[in-house]
C-alpha cells in the first residue's frame, strides 16, 4: 500500500494534476474524506437487471457535511427527499404522504452514504480492494463486514480526489448505478439545510 505521506502530499499540497491522477481511488477516496468536509452536486441514478437498464433515471441535487449531515433531493421523474442532521435520517415521499424517521446510525451505519459522507476509516466496515483504472477514473471495491448491510459490493469510481460514481450490487442481483458531477468542494451551507420538519397532513413512520 502507498503512504500516507503520499496521500498527503497529493490531496493537501497540491501537487500537479498529472501526480494526483496517479493516486489509487483509495488514496483519493481518503483524501476527500479528510479534505472535503462539505459539498453539493448533481446526481443521475438508474437500476440494471437481467433485461438492462430500468427507465427513467432518477436526478437531482445533493449536499453534505461531515459528519453525517446529507441531503438527496430527487426532481425527477418523481420528487423524494432524503434529509440527514447527523441524529435523524427523513425520507420524504411526497406521493405517499409519508415521512420516515430512522436513527442515523440504523441508516446508514455501513452504507454507500457512510462512504462518502461519513468522517471514519473505511477498513473499519468493508474489506477494500482495487479495481482496474477505466475510462480515467481509478475504482475501488468495498465489501460490508457484516451480513445485514442490506447490499453485497459497493464499487467506487474516482478523479481528481472526487467520487464520479457508486455502482451498488444488491442481494437480488440488481445493480444501482449513481453518477455524480458538478461537485462543488466545501461550500458555506445554513443551517437549515439539514433541518426538515414533516408537513402537515402527513405520516411519520418512526423506524
Amino acid at each position: 500500500m502507498k503512504t500516507f505521506r503520499r496521500l498527503a502530499a497529493v490531496a493537501v499540497l497540491g501537487l500537479s494534476p498529472a501526480l494526483a491522477f496517479a493516486a489509487s481511488a483509495q488514496e483519493q477516496l481518503r483524501a476527500f474524506v479528510a479534505t472535503v468536509t462539505s459539498a453539493t452536486g448533481s446526481f443521475s441514478q438508474y437500476t440494471v437487471n437481467d433485461q438492462g437498464r430500468t427507465q427513467p433515471a432518477q436526478t437531482g441535487v445533493f449536499s453534505f457535511q461531515r459528519p453525517g449531515k446529507f441531503k438527496w433531493a430527487v426532481q425527477k421523474p418523481y420528487e423524494q427527499l432524503v434529509v440527514s442532521d447527523g441524529r435523524q435520517v427523513f425520507q420524504f415521499d411526497p406521493d405517499l404522504a409519508q415521512v420516515t424517521e430512522r436513527k442515523v446510525d440504523a441508516a446508514i451505519g455501513t452504507s454507500p452514504a457512510a462512504i462518502l459522507f461519513g468522517s471514519g476509516s473505511l477498513e473499519q466496515s468493508f474489506d477494500v480492494s482495487a479495481l482496474p483504472a477505466k475510462d480515467g477514473v481509478e475504482w475501488l471495491r468495498a465489501k460490508p463486514r457484516t451480513a445485514d448491510a442490506g447490499f453485497s459490493r459497493v464499487d467506487i469510481g474516482m478523479k481528481d480526489n472526487l467520487p464520479v460514481r457508486v455502482e451498488l450490487l444488491d442481494s437480488f442481483g440488481q445493480t444501482t448505478r449513481v453518477d455524480l458531477s458538478a461537485i462543488q468542494a466545501n461550500p458555506s451551507l445554513p443551517a437549515k439545510e439539514f433541518q426538515f420538519t414533516a408537513p402537515k397532513g402527513v405520516d411519520v413512520v418512526k423506524m
